[in-house]
């Protein structure tokens, strides 16, 4: 192991940061001027197929499959590795510049909702699904579950799966910290869905929609190729989980929508109507 001494002040090293060394920067803001587009439907969704993406485009499609017509939307994708989220039109609906983001125009003044969970929370009291509505034992615990997501995937993602699969050396320290933190979490997991049909209880809620992109994708996707590596089939609860979402269409197509990798087949770089999902954007664009 190398020895590091940090130095007094830290100063930015931009050719120190690996693989996303061309996006990531210490300051926040635009980079470049550039618009977003706007389509047909109130719901205007910018993001991409990440973990957190899915969560978003999971919920809109199982709107549409309970029949909630106002939940119709344009996904536009955001290629973050180019830099996109970093545009003065992505920058004024997230000042974060991270996606998803999400403008919602189907009231007299335009709503910006950004974060994945705030976007979860606010699309499913809109239209009264998935999240207990009235305060009750039952809304705090789906609440509580979804903020566990957003407080625990960063251990997942930008801990172990950055130094296990994308630093540009290998820290046996970070490695195995964040290793060990992953393992807790998917143990935590393992421990609440032992005698629950789903996280927050026997009801499907946003709750799995928010933790199943990460910790499912880990035991069924292999995300950050490390299943072997943390022996993910010893969680038969979450494995058991992750399969019965898994079976939801509406899952099957939420897991497509502004997917740029893997199979082609399960990709659907924009999505405008139900129709894209047989008649690929990409494809029409390339006609």
């Amino acid at each position: 192991m190398t020895d590091y001494t940090p130095p007094k002040v830290w100063t930015w090293n931009s050719a120190n940061g690996g693989e996303f060394a061309s996006i990531n920067r210490p300051i926040a803001g635009a980079t470049h001027d550039k618009d977003l587009p706007v389509g047909k439907h109130p719901l205007q969704l910018y993001s991409l197929a990440t973990p957190n993406g899915q969560k978003v485009t999971i919920l809109l499609e199982e709107l549409l499959a309970l029949g909630y017509t106002g939940a119709e939307y344009d996904a536009w994708l955001i290629k973050i590795n180019e830099g996109d989220q970093f545009s003065s039109g992505f920058v004024e609906i997230n000042p974060n510049s991270k996606i998803p983001a999400l403008m919602d125009h189907s009231g007299a003044t335009p709503v910006r909702v950004f974060e994945s969970g705030a976007i979860l929370l606010y699309l499913a009291e809109k239209f009264g699904e998935f999240v207990p509505t009235e305060p009750s034992a039952a809304r705090t615990e789906c609440l509580n579950w979804l903020f566990w997501q957003m407080g625990s995937a960063p251990y997942v993602g930008g801990g172990f799966g950055h130094f296990y699969h994308y630093a540009p050396s290998k820290i046996e320290y970070a490695i195995d910290r964040f290793a060990m933190e992953t393992k807790r979490q998917l143990d935590v997991l393992d421990r609440q869905l032992a005698e629950r049909d789903y996280i927050a209880g026997n009801d499907y809620s946003i709750a799995d929609m928010a933790i199943f992109p990460w910790y499912g994708g880990l035991v069924k996707f292999d995300s950050y190729n490390g299943a072997e590596f943390l022996s993910v089939h010893e969680y038969k609860n979450v494995q058991r989980w992750a399969d019965e979402i898994l079976k939801r269409p509406a899952v099957q197509r939420g897991r497509m929508v502004n997917r740029v990798i893997g199979d082609p087949s399960e990709q659907l770089h924009e999505r405008h109507d139900a129709g894209d999902f047989d008649t690929k954007t990409q494809d029409k664009l390339n006609a």
